[in-house]
């Protein structure tokens, strides 16, 4: 068996292991099916691989740094999934398209640009930024500051002249 396509098909569950077997297979397209878990690392024995597409599941962990040593690797597509992590930057994985990797939005490492690859950070992970989930608008901060100091000094003002009055009667 050269090619196992078993794409489109409601598949559920994870990528079995024992598919790091089929040492003679050039092609596996497991792609538009509802396959969770992680991609198996058994699947860098598939020397002779030269395509893997497990495009549009439900996958999530890392994808596996064993997988560089797949030398006949032409083609490998994890888009829309729930992959995380940096994406190997060694042998071929620095040849793939961007598009191989969109739809995983934790998911970070090389960018084709220009018919260059260039290696990125994710935006979160410089020392600037540590730690730093959210981003104030200074506008809006500011004009609810001073929102709140002249509520802050009217409530004073109405306190402090209600106590006055008390005291006076």
């Amino acid at each position: 068996m050269s090619r196992l396509d078993l794409s489109c098909n409601n598949l559920t569950g994870q990528i079995p292991q024992g598919l790091g077997k089929l040492f003679a297979i050039q092609a596996l397209n497991l792609s538009h099916n509802h396959l969770t878990g992680f991609i198996p690392v058994s699947l860098s024995n598939l020397y002779q691989v030269g395509s893997l597409d497990f495009s549009y599941n439900k996958l999530s962990g890392k994808i596996p740094s064993e997988l560089v040593n797949l030398n006949f690797l032409e083609v490998f597509s994890v888009a829309h999934n729930n992959i995380s992590g940096r994406i190997p930057s060694n042998g071929q994985f620095a040849t793939f398209s961007i598009s191989n990797y969109e739809g995983n939005p934790f998911l970070y490492g090389l960018r084709l640009e220009k018919n260059h690859t260039k290696v990125i950070d994710m935006p979160f992970a410089s020392d600037e930024t540590e730690g730093k989930w959210y981003e104030i608008d200074r506008v809006s901060f500011f004009a609810s500051f001073v929102a709140t100091y002249c509520v802050f000094l009217l409530s004073f003002g109405v306190v402090s002249t209600l106590i006055l009055i008390g005291e006076g009667d």
